[in-house]
């Protein structure tokens, strides 16, 4: 019986820090902005809806998605494979923004009242680590645009 018990205590416990790890969509605001002197988007996703406006002064409403299931599940497992801690070291691809060959876009994600955020990169060209979720979220804008 004794075995019995410890068998099943360390089965649940086994258990509650597989799900504990795992990362929380709700938990997370994700904003994306890209902008140069003619150019400027910001992508904000919270509570599976994104907000994406084109004007920087704030005064402009932004647009608002609703998003599907679908796309909530593949951000959420795209959020998975972000290692939130070394989103500040990545490298960007190429360097276009010195120049104005490309807007500037950086990533920030706020995950339990923590804040991480990426190093500029260009827009459209992401680091390899986080082109997944950067093209997921440009989409919505994409889609946007289309209506």
């Amino acid at each position: 019986m004794k075995t019995f018990a410890i068998l099943l205590f360390s089965f649940l416990m086994t258990k509650g820090c597989q799900t504990s790890e795992k990362k929380d969509m709700k938990a997370a605001i994700i904003e994306y902005v890209a902008n140069t002197r003619g150019f400027y988007q910001k992508i904000e996703i919270k509570d599976n809806t994104a907000s994406v406006s084109h004007e920087r002064s704030g005064k402009e409403k932004p647009t608002t998605i609703v998003l599907s299931k679908e796309d909530s599940a593949q951000l959420a497992a795209l959020l998975e494979d972000i290692d939130f801690e070394d989103l500040k070291n990545l490298k960007a691809p190429t360097e276009k923004r010195f120049y104005d060959g490309a807007a500037i876009a950086n990533l920030k994600i706020t995950y339990k009242d923590k804040t991480y955020q990426s190093a500029s990169f260009d827009h459209g060209f992401p680091p390899a680590e986080i082109e997944k979720i950067v093209l997921k979220i440009n989409s919505f804008a994409k889609q946007n645009n289309e209506n």
